[in-house]
């Protein structure tokens, strides 16, 4: 596979060639959702809690005797039968949202919204990435004129995967509202899904390789 190389001006100066295990992959988009489903839910924090019998303030007291006042017997008026009682079946925070999926899908659907920006031409290589200060009109102004380069509208959303930690292009970008930074380790698949395109500057690519790849195959 071979994808077009650009400079930050948008220049074409080459191509590249893709490992088809990471960039070339048939696209399964149930295991991609499933995988999605799955990410979202870890991240997911119960908010609704409602107080059981137990917990609602009041009604250690027996409201009246057992026996002999022709009324319905009742221990507490803090029962669930009664207004201002506890809540029956109502959302609790303890309430686990997690979904379990395996290594292996985790991976492969990764890999395939890689490959997915391959097939819908929303990745964009680069030869470098670099800035001398750390300024948001430096940043916006390589993202638009990398915009008319590729032909391709960056500003709507774009992922910026960055090979190691580069303050300078992060606090440049943080202020730009649909431009994202992560660092090629930490590539996930709800970052990828979220922003249309995919910035890649070259080494970028040998420390995704390293990671997803080993001696040609991709890591179990």
């Amino acid at each position: 596979m071979k994808e077009i190389i650009y400079n930050q001006e948008g220049k074409e100066i080459g191509k590249i060639d893709l490992s088809e295990t990471i960039f070339g992959l048939k696209i399964n988009h149930n295991l991609v959702r499933q995988a999605l489903e799955a990410q979202l839910s870890q991240s997911r924090r119960p908010l609704a809690h409602t107080k059981d019998r137990g917990e609602v303030r009041g009604g250690g007291k027996k409201p009246w005797r057992q026996k002999g006042t022709g009324r319905a017997r009742h221990g507490s008026i803090r029962s669930p039968l009664w207004k201002g009682g506890g809540v029956t079946f109502g959302p609790r925070k303890e309430k686990i949202f997690a979904k379990k999926i395996n290594k292996k899908m985790k991976r492969q659907a990764l890999l395939m919204a890689l490959s997915s920006k391959v097939k819908d031409a929303e990745l964009v290589v680069l030869d470098e990435l670099k800035l001398t200060q750390p300024k948001t009109k430096d940043m916006a102004q390589v993202i638009k004129g990398l915009a008319v380069g590729v032909k391709k509208d960056l500003g709507k959303g774009t992922l910026v995967v960055l090979a190691a930690k580069d303050e300078n292009i992060i606090r440049a970008s943080r202020n730009l509202p649909k431009i994202q930074t992560i660092s090629a380790t930490s590539l996930n698949l709800v970052d990828l899904l979220n922003r249309r395109y995919l910035l890649l500057p070259k080494d970028a690519i040998g420390v995704i390789e390293k990671n997803y790849l080993k001696n040609g195959k991709r890591v179990k």
